[in-house]
């Protein structure tokens, strides 16, 4: 299979703050909406019938719409609304800009047929914490053409979530 990345990613996303400060070369940056704390432990087996997400608790940007973060993972959720085409799938990775802090992102693949607000998880490793604002651009969504249409689409939980 040949996949190549596609440059028209921008064609795929609303909701954003600033299309054109947010549109790079290879991919369109999603922006920070919220952020949340594990509260207790989740559970995955083989079947979805059994997986229990945790609970999470949302956290407060101050009146200037920063939060900083101690060490530790937290759930994040994307302003933007994505639209993976049935002939493309997309991965997000983390901006250098939070590599350099200590700070990581973890993504999961985009599949085909999904649409809705993501979420991942962002994970500060620096000792020191990390300050946030807002709105700030964190990671970069890719997009790559299938071949041909996908031969199965999305359809779990996380369709057409907004927040």
């Amino acid at each position: 299979m040949s996949e190549e990345v596609d440059t028209n990613a921008a064609d795929f996303i609303r909701d954003y703050i600033d299309l054109e400060e947010q549109t790079q070369p290879n991919g369109v940056e999603l922006t920070l909406a919220w952020v949340e704390r594990f509260l207790e432990a989740g559970k995955l087996a083989f079947d979805n019938s059994e997986r229990v997400l945790p609970r999470t608790e949302r956290l407060e940007f101050d009146s200037e719409g920063w939060i900083w973060l101690p060490q530790s993972s937290y759930k994040i959720g994307f302003n933007e609304f994505v639209t993976i085409p049935e002939d493309r799938f997309a991965i997000a990775r983390p901006r250098s800009s939070l590599l350099r802090m200590g700070v990581s992102v973890g993504t999961a693949l985009w599949d085909s047929g999904f649409r809705g607000k993501g979420e991942a998880i962002l994970c500060v490793h620096n000792p020191h914490g990390f300050w946030v604002r807002k709105n700030a651009r964190v990671v970069q969504l890719v997009f790559f053409k299938l071949p041909t249409r996908a031969h199965k689409l999305y359809e779990g939980q996380y369709k057409d979530r907004t927040w």
